[in-house]
C-alpha cells in the first residue's frame, strides 16, 4: 500500500494539507488586516474603514475556485480576502488605505476597500451598492458576443465573471434587472450574495420578503442556486466550485447565497450594538471562521498547534511590514487631480479629429436621421467591435422575420437596417430598462467593445442616471486610469414636437455638470454625422444629444459627407457673421437665432450667431473672440432659464470678458416651468424668434 507524506496528505474537497492551510492563511491574513486598519483610524492613520470580517471562508474559498487574471470580478467593499486570495498583496491594500500614490486600486482617490487590480482582472469598484450587477452581466455578455463575432483577443474561453454583494443590496432594482438579463441570455455570471443578517442595522426579513434572497430567485430560468454556510471553508468551496464550473460550461448564470457573520460593524461609522443583542453577537462569535476553521484543521491532523502558532506569528509579522511600507509612501501630488478625467492618450479636441474642411460629399441632400444612420454604418464597417443596443433599436427582435418585415430601426428610423447588415449579435433591442442598457454597455466597453447605446427619449434617461454619474463618468479617474469605458449614449431631446412634460425635456446641464463625461449637440445633419463619427472613435464616454424637431427639417439637410468626415469637440461654428451683438447657442435654438438675425438686420442690427456644437468642452476661444468683437452677448438654450446650462457659460463671459462688454450678459432660455402640450402653451414656455428679435433690439440699446 503506498503512503502519503503529509505535505499529500488530502483533505475534504479535493483540497491537498497545503491549500487547507494555505487557505487559513488568506483568512486569518484579511482579518489582520482589518484589525491593522482599524486600529490606524484609531489613530488617524487612515481616514475611514468597512471590514470583511466574518465573509473570509467563502471569500476565500471563491478564490481558490476562480482563476486571477483569466477570469474577471466586479467585487464589493467585504471581498478583502477574495482579493488576497487572487494575489493583491496586504501591502497594496494598505496603500489604499492611507491614500499613496502607488495604490493599485485608485492611486489614492478612493476610499479603502474599494478594490480594483488591472493585472488581477479586479474592476474598480464604487460605493453606490448595487452597481456592479449590471456592468457584471455587460462584461459576461462580452464573452458570449465575442465567441459569436470569433473575437479571441482579451478573451478567454471558458472565461466566467464574478459578481458579489451583501444581502442588503439584493432589495436594488438593478440586481433583478441583471439577474433577468444573465438568465435571459444565459451569461457565465457568478453571483456571491454575503448574506451576514444584516443591511447595516436593517435585518435581513425587512429588506427581504421570506428573508431568503436565494428562494426569491429559484424561478429564473437556467439560474443554477447554491445555498451554504459561507463559514464552513469545504462546503463553501464546493458550492463555489459547483457554480463556477456550471458557469464555464455556459449552462447559464449561477448564484451561491453564502450565510456568513458580521463579528464587527458595519463601519467604523457604525455601532452595532445601539442595534445587535448580546445573545445575537454571542452566536455568530461561534460560528467565527477565523477560531472555528483552525481548530479543524488541527483535529484532522493538517496542522499542529505549532504551525498555527507560527501562521500567526508570520502573518503579524507580515502585516507590520506592509504598514511601515504603506505609512512611509507619499500621497498623490496636487499636480495629478486632472489626470485620468478624460483619457490622456486620445484627445476629441485634436486636429486628428477635425477633417470639416475636406469633405468628400456625395448624393442628393438628406436628413440628420439619414446621415446619422449613414455614420453608424460606416463606423460598424470599419471596426468589428462596435455594438449597438437599446429599447427597439433593431429591425426585429425575432430573427427570422427578417426579409419579412420592413423593420422598426428605432422609434425615429436613426438605426434602421443595421440589423439587416451587421447582424442580431451586433445591433439588438434591450429590455425596456434605462439602467440595464448603462450598466450592460459599461461592461461591455471595459472588455474593449465600442457600445452605441440609445436611450429612447432623454425624458426617461433617469433610471440611468446612477451608472452615467457615479459609473460611467468616473470610471477612469477613480481607477487611476487602469479601467475606462468609451461608451457613446445617444438620446433625443427637446420639445417644440407638442410633446408636452415627458417629451419635451433637455436637462444637459446635469451631464456637463459631470466631469469625465463629453457632452454634444449638433444642429444640422452635417455636424450630427461629424460628430458622432468623433464620438465612436474617441476614447471617452460621450452623451450624443439628437434633438428631435431637428432630424427632419429641411433647412438642416447636407449631403452625405464620406466615411472619415470628422468634427472635433470644442470647436463651434459661426453660422452668422455679425458686429453688434454675438448670441451663443445651440441645438433647435441655432435655427430661431439665425431667423431672428435676419429680422433683425431690417431695423440695422448685425447679429453674430454661435453654434456651440459641443457643450463639454465648449469653444471658450471663438465665443471669447466673438464678444470682444461685438460687445455685447446673449446666451440663449432651450432649457428652463434659471439653472441652465448658458448660466455657466454667460457667468464665464462676465468674469473673462467684462472688459469689452457694453450691455449686462444676456440670456434667452424656456420659462421655469414644464413643457406643456397645448400649442399656445408650448409657444409661451419655449424660446422664440421673437423672444430672440427682442432681446436683440433691446440689447443694441445699452
Amino acid at each position: 500500500m503506498a503512503t502519503q507524506t503529509r505535505g499529500e496528505k488530502k483533505g475534504l474537497a479535493g483540497l491537498s494539507r497545503d491549500q487547507l492551510v494555505a487557505a487559513y492563511r488568506t483568512m486569518l491574513l484579511s482579518r489582520k488586516l482589518d484589525d491593522k486598519e482599524i486600529q490606524l483610524k484609531r489613530q488617524n492613520k487612515i481616514f475611514f474603514q468597512i471590514s470583511g470580517a466574518g465573509h473570509e471562508a467563502v471569500l476565500t474559498a471563491a478564490g481558490l475556485a476562480l482563476r486571477p487574471s483569466y477570469d474577471w470580478f466586479f467585487p464589493y467593499y467585504r471581498d478583502r480576502a477574495l482579493c488576497l486570495a487572487l494575489g493583491m498583496t496586504p501591502a497594496e491594500m494598505l496603500y489604499e488605505a492611507v491614500g499613496a500614490a502607488i495604490d493599485p486600486n485608485s492611486g489614492g482617490r478612493q476610499m479603502p476597500s474599494h478594490w480594483g487590480h488591472k493585472a488581477l482582472n479586479i474592476v474598480s469598484s464604487s460605493s453606490p451598492t448595487g452597481t456592479q450587477f449590471l456592468q457584471a452581466v455587460g462584461g459576461a455578455e462580452a464573452t458570449m458576443r465575442a465567441r459569436l463575432l470569433s473575437i479571441t483577443s482579451g478573451f478567454q474561453d471558458d472565461e466566467v465573471v464574478y459578481v458579489s454583494t451583501g444581502d442588503g443590496t439584493t432589495s436594488e432594482g438593478e440586481f433583478w434587472e441583471s439577474l433577468n438579463t444573465a438568465s435571459n441570455l444565459k451569461l457565465p455570471v457568478v453571483y456571491l450574495v454575503e448574506d451576514n443578517g444584516y443591511a447595516i442595522s436593517v435585518p435581513v426579513e425587512v429588506n427581504t420578503a421570506g428573508g431568503s434572497i436565494s428562494r426569491l430567485v429559484s424561478s429564473f430560468p437556467d439560474l443554477f442556486i447554491q445555498e451554504v454556510d459561507g463559514c464552513d471553508f469545504l462546503a463553501s468551496y464546493t458550492a463555489m466550485s459547483k457554480a463556477v464550473d456550471y458557469a464555464r460550461a455556459r449552462k447559464g448564470p449561477a448564484l451561491v447565497h453564502a450565510q456568513v457573520i458580521r463579528p464587527y460593524s458595519h463601519s467604523l461609522s457604525d455601532d452595532e450594538v445601539m442595534y445587535r443583542p448580546p445573545a445575537e453577537r454571542d452566536a455568530d462569535a461561534a460560528r467565527d471562521p477565523v477560531t472555528t476553521f483552525p481548530r479543524w484543521l488541527v483535529a484532522q491532523g493538517h496542522a499542529t498547534d505549532a504551525e498555527i502558532a507560527k501562521i500567526r506569528e508570520e502573518i503579524d509579522a507580515e502585516v507590520l511590514a506592509a504598514t511601515d511600507d504603506a505609512l512611509a509612501q507619499p500621497q498623490p501630488g496636487a499636480d495629478t487631480v486632472h489626470f485620468g478625467v478624460y483619457s490622456p492618450d486620445v484627445d476629441p479636441t485634436s486636429e486628428q479629429f477635425d477633417t470639416e474642411d475636406d469633405p468628400q460629399f456625395s448624393g442628393n441632400e438628406t436628413t440628420m436621421v439619414d446621415l446619422l444612420n449613414a455614420c453608424m454604418k460606416d463606423e460598424m464597417r470599419r471596426d468589428e467591435r462596435i455594438l449597438v443596443f437599446g429599447e427597439d433599436v433593431a429591425d426585429v427582435s425575432r430573427e427570422q422575420y427578417l426579409g419579412q418585415v420592413k423593420g422598426k430601426g428605432g422609434v425615429f428610423k436613426v438605426t434602421w437596417g443595421l440589423q439587416k447588415e451587421f447582424g442580431g449579435t451586433r445591433v439588438y433591442n434591450s429590455p425596456l430598462a434605462e439602467a440595464n442598457i448603462i450598466g450592460r454597455a459599461i461592461g461591455l466597453a471595459l472588455r474593449g467593445f465600442k457600445p452605441v447605446v440609445e436611450i429612447q427619449f432623454f425624458d426617461y434617461i433617469w433610471p440611468a442616471y446612477m451608472q452615467l454619474r457615479n459609473e460611467l463618468a468616473t470610471m477612469r479617474w477613480r481607477s487611476n486610469n487602469n479601467f475606462s469605458s468609451a461608451v457613446v449614449v445617444r438620446t433625443t431631446y427637446g420639445g417644440y414636437i407638442r410633446g408636452a412634460i415627458y417629451h419635451s425635456q433637455t436637462g444637459a446641464s446635469l451631464f456637463t455638470h459631470c466631469p469625465g463625461l463629453r457632452v454634444v449637440c449638433p444642429a444640422t445633419a452635417l455636424d450630427a454625422n461629424g460628430l458622432l463619427r468623433t464620438a465612436i472613435r474617441c476614447d471617452d464616454p460621450v452623451i450624443f444629444l439628437e434633438h428631435k424637431h431637428l432630424y427632419r427639417q429641411t433647412y438642416n439637410k447636407a449631403a452625405y459627407p464620406g466615411p472619415n468626415f470628422m468634427i472635433p469637440f470644442g470647436k463651434a461654428k459661426t453660422v452668422r457673421e455679425g458686429t453688434d451683438v454675438t448670441v451663443v447657442t445651440y441645438g433647435a435654438t441655432v435655427q430661431r437665432a439665425f431667423a431672428a438675425a435676419n429680422q433683425a438686420a431690417e431695423n440695422g442690427i448685425s447679429v453674430e450667431v454661435i453654434d456651440l456644437r459641443s457643450l463639454s468642452p465648449w469653444d471658450q476661444e471663438a465665443v471669447y473672440a466673438s464678444v470682444k468683437k461685438t460687445n455685447r452677448v446673449i446666451v440663449a438654450y432651450e432649457d428652463s432659464l434659471s439653472w441652465g446650462y448658458g448660466a455657466e457659460i454667460a457667468a464665464r463671459i462676465a468674469d473673462d470678458c467684462f472688459p469689452w462688454l457694453d450691455a449686462p450678459v444676456r440670456r434667452i432660455g424656456s420659462t421655469d416651468t414644464f413643457v406643456g402640450y397645448a400649442p399656445q402653451l408650448e409657444d409661451a414656455i419655449l424660446p422664440q424668434v421673437d423672444d430672440f428679435r427682442k432681446a436683440y433690439e433691446e440689447i443694441v440699446q445699452f
